[in-house]
């Protein structure tokens, strides 16, 4: 299990970065999964008109997942207990839907495995600096791979990282795919044309 605490506009205290990694750390004990590591990263807003300044965003990597979790509060230890807590959520949500799917036999009768799942890669690195300009020049710049997986595997993906659409290329088509949430609940799906 590894952890790694950083902090952004801000300098974390040897104090905050052990309360981090135990929290944190905790959370990750408590679902026994391997491998699994962690990237932490606290931040405090400067501007005086926002209430809840101090941010704590974790980023698990397992098993060629992602699970992200982001917490703002008033108070930066209270951001990290809360941001933990979503954190076993998140882990036991994903241990149900992953980690003990792979014993249970698919529709075509065949057993799923972990070790079959891509790796989704992340590097933080690959982020563009924010571009200057006015309102309706692009603002930030991410480089990633669109990871084969199936549908079933893309649904799971979406849930796990919170966002609103999910960019993947399809396992048996080789076709890009957007999975997106519709509004009105239920998911859509966006496929290539042929």
């Amino acid at each position: 299990m590894d952890i790694t605490i950083t902090g952004r506009k801000l300098t974390v205290s040897d104090a905050m970065r052990a309360y981090a990694e135990e929290k944190v750390g905790n959370s990750m004990k408590v679902m026994d999964i391997h491998p699994l590591s962690a990237d932490v990263v606290l931040s405090i807003e400067k501007n005086p008109a926002i209430a809840s300044k101090c941010k704590c965003e974790v980023t698990l990597r397992t098993h060629g997942h992602i699970i992200r979790v982001e917490e703002i509060e008033e108070d930066m230890y209270a951001a990290i207990d809360v941001a933990a807590a979503k954190v076993l959520r998140q882990l036991r949500k994903f241990k149900t839907r992953v980690v003990e799917r792979k014993f249970r036999p698919s529709t075509k009768g065949e057993v799923s495995s972990l070790k079959n799942l891509p790796t989704a890669p992340f590097d933080p690195d690959k982020l563009m600096e924010e571009l200057e300009g006015d309102e309706e020049a692009v603002v930030r710049v991410k480089e990633m791979e669109f990871p084969p997986l199936t549908e079933q595997e893309a649904l799971i993906q979406i849930d796990l990282l919170g966002h609103d659409f999910f960019v993947y290329t399809d396992r048996d088509t080789n076709v890009s795919c957007v999975l997106y949430r519709r509004e009105n609940g239920g998911y859509g799906l966006i496929k290539q044309k042929d």
